[in-house]
């Protein structure tokens, strides 16, 4: 897999976990610990995506 294609990937997944976020925090009952935990895999994708980004210059 190139590092363009890894990157549309992992794109997709931070903004699939984004809307994920957004559901669940619409919901009544609001799971913080679960929202916090889909925070941080998004910060970690976001990461991740940056740093591809920076090697493929």
């Amino acid at each position: 897999m190139t590092i363009e294609a890894r990157i549309r990937e992992l794109g997709n997944r931070h903004r699939q976990l984004d809307e994920t976020i957004q559901r669940e925090v619409w919901r009544p009952a609001v799971d913080e610990l679960q929202v916090r935990e889909l925070k941080r895999k998004k910060l970690r994708l976001k990461e991740e995506i940056i740093s591809l980004e920076a090697r493929a210059g």
